[in-house]
């Protein structure tokens, strides 16, 4: 779908970097290691109804080491090119989804609230239509000739929004 001669007008790549959400990620994380730590290596169980030694090490694996990583390695990135707009939610999209200029009947730059409008961060739902977002309270509303609505979080939500009218005046 990625032809190498279309031009990139815009591009940003985002990740979760919140202090809180990390506080939250590492604390999880530690806890879970600390369990199994205690359980398996001190000898004493962890808590009054411990888990079987093999549930402790998967609980480990999946919520001390694979949340951090998945959460540090989680991106999205978005680029504005001559043959429309692209993004990819790592680990969700191994690849580049385009959406064509052609169904794009207008675009705003939207200062927005992830948790009242959307319920979070990530690839969310609500009221006010579908959102990507990882970070902030801004970003770029897409409306379509479908009624539908797509909003993309950005830290440039002006330069995305500047992109998007080039590329459409290129057309």
């Amino acid at each position: 779908m990625s032809d190498v001669n279309t031009n990139i007008l815009y591009r940003e790549v985002q990740h979760f970097r919140q202090i809180w959400l990390w506080v939250l990620i590492l604390a999880v994380s530690l806890v879970s290691i600390w369990s199994m730590i205690q359980q398996l290596f001190l000898g004493e169980p962890f808590g009054n109804n411990p888990s079987p030694d093999a549930v402790l090490i998967v609980i480990v694996i999946v919520f001390g080491f694979g949340l951090p990583i998945a959460f540090y390695k989680a991106s999205l990135a978005t680029e504005v090119r001559s043959d429309g707009i692209y993004y990819r939610f790592f680990p969700f999209h191994l690849s580049f989804r385009r959406i064509r200029l052609e169904g794009i009947v207008g675009y705003e730059v939207r200062a927005y609230s992830a948790l009242r409008d959307y319920g979070g961060w990530g690839i969310r739902y609500g009221h006010a239509g579908k959102a990507y977002n990882v970070y902030g309270n801004r970003g770029v509303q897409l409306k379509f000739s479908s009624g539908e609505k797509l909003l993309f979080g950005s830290q440039k939500p002006e330069e995305f929004v500047e992109a998007i009218s080039l590329a459409l005046n290129k057309r």
